[in-house]
């Protein structure tokens, strides 16, 4: 069994890393290569290019980037039509994943698209579009496979892979004990991003922030996890924004960071899910290029913008977008969960159901959806 993969970042290489152990307990023999990052080649996968030259987001980065995004998918589409694998697998990256897979649908390869791209939050002309891409597209939230279907795209939903990883009883003392943090300490992590152009964006305004909580709080600890390759960009930005703060450096670990801490700021994404599921209060903080900020919000549909939120159909976390995101509101956000321990139970009570109705076995859903396109 042949497959090829896309997936354009970190959250996309732990969500196909995850598939490619189902999908070999499946087919033993499988090779799968494409483009991805670490955790699918601890799976065996073969990336022709790494998950980071796809790791842009917003309209003014991607033109900036996007004469050599263009040529790798154009290498990789004459690639996979030369040697036809049994399907193609696009995990999220949709800007990139939709128009190579339906390339490959019109060559006859089978395409499958997994996560539906947000068509609930914006973008929904993009429904249209993924009928003449994905044969199938496997879905992480209960609600989005009627969307689809309303569009004529057949689609599963799978649950989420990260409900199924996450335990549901979050290992606070062992994570602690794991990093060195006593029971007593007060422990914030900071996630800006773990693209390029997030942590240009985002993480100025995180660091600032952490500097007015060590004011507020001269005994928090401060936690950073730093995805593979950034730490070079991050370490001259803590240097001139966050001089002497206590900080400890995480060479990933971003999981163990949200079980052991007791409030994080957080960038928007699928790190605002895993915060979830460890039941952790946060404050979402986001920030793009101005211009691509006016374009996004003009094709927005919902009042919310972290996953929790939208979930939830609440503001069960504070969001600080744009112009908000800036260190004194992250701060006073952060300070409030701190003072509020009854809200923060509150908050996890509504974070366990919801990691309840996201838990599926995501890997084994998955697979069988997929070995039934392969089967059509």
């Amino acid at each position: 069994m042949r497959l090829a993969m896309v997936a354009g970042e970190a959250s996309g290489d732990l969500l196909a890393g995850m598939l490619l152990g189902s999908l070999r307990v499946r087919w033993p023999g499988l090779q799968a290569a494409g483009i991805g990052g670490p955790r699918m080649a601890d799976q065996g996968f073969s990336a022709w290019w790494p998950h980071e030259r796809l790791a842009v987001r917003g309209y003014v980065e991607v033109l900036r980037h996007y004469r050599e995004i263009a040529g790798i998918r154009n290498a990789l589409a004459e690639r996979l039509l030369a040697q036809r694998p049994a399907a193609f697998i696009g995990v999220d990256a949709p800007d990139f994943n939709l128009g190579l897979e339906a390339r490959l649908k019109r060559a006859g390869i089978k395409t499958v698209h997994f996560i539906c791209p947000s068509i609930w939050a914006w973008r929904g002309g993009r429904a249209r579009k993924m009928a003449a891409s994905a044969d199938h597209v496997l879905c992480l939230f209960p609600f989005e496979p009627g969307l689809l279907r309303a569009h004529g795209v057949a689609a599963s939903y799978v649950g989420h892979p990260l409900a199924d990883a996450i335990p549901l009883v979050p290992p606070r003392a062992a994570s602690r004990a794991a990093l060195g943090l006593g029971a007593a300490d007060t422990v914030v992590a900071l996630l800006p991003g773990s693209r390029r152009s997030e942590i240009a964006y985002i993480a100025p305004a995180f660091l600032q922030a952490a500097l007015c909580l060590q004011r507020a709080r001269p005994g928090l600890r401060f936690l950073l996890p730093v995805a593979p390759g950034l730490r070079a960009l991050l370490e001259p930005l803590v240097a001139t924004q966050a001089p002497g703060l206590p900080l400890q450096w995480l060479d990933g670990q971003s999981h163990a960071a949200l079980a052991a801490c007791d409030v994080t700021l957080v960038a928007s994404g699928t790190a605002t899910l895993e915060a979830a599921l460890f039941k952790r209060p946060m404050v979402i903080g986001y920030r793009m290029h101005p211009l691509s900020w006016q374009i996004m919000k003009r094709l927005r549909y919902q009042p919310w913008v972290g996953l929790p939120n939208i979930l939830c159909r609440d503001f069960v976390v504070p969001e600080r977008i744009q112009g908000a995101c800036e260190p004194a509101s992250l701060a006073a956000a952060a300070l409030a969960w701190l003072d509020d321990p009854a809200a923060c139970e509150r908050l996890a009570r509504r974070f366990d159901d919801l990691h309840h109705t996201l838990r599926r076995d995501t890997a084994r859903c998955a697979t069988d959806a997929i070995a039934q396109v392969l089967q059509a």
